[in-house]
């Protein structure tokens, strides 16, 4: 590959001449050249893309006698961007459904990540039918397995960034599919090869005049063989894949709890409903357990800390308390989850409250408040509590790189959840304001407090107080706390444990207001996130299966390793 970083377009076409005026036009502001590669087009399809060529100078257009498919096109048109120079080509669809003004965001990721295969990740519009949108899914999780890895989070899209050299290598290695067959193929045999994929959400619409040339018959039939190649491809492949791990850190890595599965998950459940689901539950824990090694690490680490506390506090050590219980109680809080999002959770027969929270949750108080979550327990039973207590509204603060997808999967497949998604990359006066007026009009706001943020803030330092928590002083985040004291608003801590076979609420007034004087500004920064802290560790130790941290979660990220 060439040292210098020098992308091209590549759009393999096949007899989409009338829309491919329109695509060209809408990639001309990037200046970027273009190879054509006319798949054995019909007359018309031909004659067009002629004139096009004749008066666009920076176009290359490559002809192949006959229709060979879209992957031999792309790996024709890989060659000739090899041949001229070019060291990533920007795959492009002919049909124009792709976002192409999100190419500056794939090609930067393409930039920091030469080696690697750059991927739009498909947010669609309601023009997707419903059949593809739910097929796709069976072809993630089959590429799930073959990688052994959640980290291929979308293997169809054509919207993509291929480094040249690495692909032109495979290809000349293996033979790949040449049509529908090719998009996956090529993404999992290059995650095997070692060059990984990054993935940017993108919009993904489906024309109205759109012209499709999927078989059902012959291409589906191409997709199951290729799902069984690359399936016992995989099998001597399996330690290899197994010791390719991710970054450690929550939001760099797919983490547990990670938005994977959510779509699957609730599609399952639509279909057969929650008993079915749950049998599924117990083998694929037993394989995330012994596939999931960093979070297994830090859950037996985790296990171990709960013995030496509750041991020291002369309290009972839970029969069950060992690392695969605590996956599986994991697993069984997802559960809870998609329950809570179809509203499905009802009081006395799946949830209560613990004594005394009923009065402090107080759903009837007309002033908004925020919400102090963790990520022990399961929040989702809380939002679910105040639709259903007195119609609140409640604003869950995420960060910015989930939202668009968690937001897309939950209108999809449970539009009754109602959630109100806001996306931060930072705490501060900002996003105070803009909470204000929804405080104002008596709606919630809820935030965990027990994560920071990927990155160092401005100046590379971490902006988070270390506080004792579990026998060890562990980070804790600045932003929540610093929120709530610009919010001025009543602050209540909230958890949902799982205890006697229901989700027991609790919920105990923290601040009100939570008041950091400018004088003793961070004394007091401290000792509220102390006390955040330590009933964080009395509710842990209540229930420590609970806890749904699978990280080192007494230790910062390396910031070095953005990824």
């Amino acid at each position: 590959m060439s040292l210098t970083f020098s992308p091209c377009v590549l759009i393999p076409c096949y007899n989409h001449g009338a829309m491919m005026a329109r695509v060209l036009a809408r990639l001309q502001p990037f200046g970027l050249p273009c190879i054509v590669v006319d798949d054995g087009s019909d007359a018309a399809t031909r004659q067009e893309l002629d004139r096009l060529a004749g008066e666009n100078t920076t176009l290359t257009l490559i002809r192949l006698a006959e229709n060979a498919g879209k992957g031999a096109a792309v790996i024709r048109g890989l060659q000739a961007a090899a041949d001229a120079g070019f060291s990533h080509a920007v795959q492009v669809d002919a049909d124009g459904q792709h976002a192409i003004e999100d190419i500056p965001t794939l090609l930067e990721r393409a930039q920091a990540h030469p080696d690697a295969l750059i991927s739009g990740q498909p947010v669609y519009d309601e023009s997707i039918p419903r059949s593809r949108l739910y097929g796709r899914w069976i072809t993630h999780v089959w590429v799930w397995i073959e990688t052994l890895s959640l980290q291929l989070k979308d293997s169809m899209c054509g919207f993509r960034v291929y480094p040249v050299a690495p692909t032109l290598q495979l290809a000349q290695r293996v033979v790949l599919g040449k049509r529908m067959d090719f998009d996956t193929e090529v993404m999992v045999r290059l995650y095997w090869q070692g060059n990984t994929s990054y993935f940017v959400p993108t919009r993904v619409t489906y024309p109205a005049d759109g012209l499709s040339h999927f078989d059902a018959f012959k291409d589906n039939c191409r997709i199951s063989l290729m799902h069984t190649r690359l399936f016992f491809g995989m099998l001597p492949r399996i330690p290899s894949l197994l010791l390719r791990r991710s970054s450690s850190h929550w939001a760099r890595q797919q983490e547990v709890k990670g938005l994977w599965g959510m779509r699957l998950m609730l599609l399952v459940w639509h279909v057969l409903g929650r008993k079915a689901f749950s049998l599924l539950l117990y083998p694929v824990i037993a394989a995330y357990w012994l596939s999931a090694t960093r979070a297994r690490h830090a859950s037996q680490n985790w296990i171990a800390r709960v013995r030496q506390q509750l041991t020291a506090r002369r309290k009972p050590v839970p029969t069950n308390l060992t690392s695969y219980q605590h996956f599986l109680r994991f697993g069984h809080a997802m559960l809870d989850k998609i329950a809570s999002w179809r509203g499905e959770l009802h009081f006395g027969r799946d949830v209560e409250f613990a004594p005394g929270a009923e009065a402090a949750l107080n759903v009837h108080d007309p002033r908004g408040k925020l919400l102090l979550a963790s990520h022990l327990g399961d929040v989702e039973a809380c939002r679910a509590l105040a639709q259903l207590q007195g119609s609140k509204t409640i604003n869950a603060l995420v960060f910015s790189d989930n939202a668009q997808r968690f937001k897309q999967i939950m209108e999809e497949m449970a539009p009754q959840a109602g959630l109100n998604m806001m996306a931060v990359t930072d705490i501060g006066p900002d996003t105070a304001i803009l909470l204000k007026e929804k405080l104002e009009r008596g709606e919630w706001i809820a935030i965990v407090g027990d994560r920071i943020a990927v990155n160092p803030q401005r100046g590379g330092e971490w902006r988070v107080c270390w506080s004792p928590f579990m026998g060890q002083p562990a980070p804790f985040p600045q932003g929540p706390f610093i929120l709530a004291s610009l919010l001025r608003c009543p602050v209540d801590l909230l958890f949902a444990l799982r205890q006697h076979d229901k989700l027991r609420i609790y919920c105990e007034p923290f601040a009100d207001p939570l008041v950091l004087p400018r004088a003793e500004r961070q004394q007091a920064l401290q000792h509220a996130i102390d006390r955040y802290a330590e009933r964080l560790e009395f509710y842990a130790l209540q229930s420590p299966l609970d806890w749904f941290n699978f990280f080192d979660f007494w230790q910062l990220p390396d910031p070095k390793n953005k990824e």
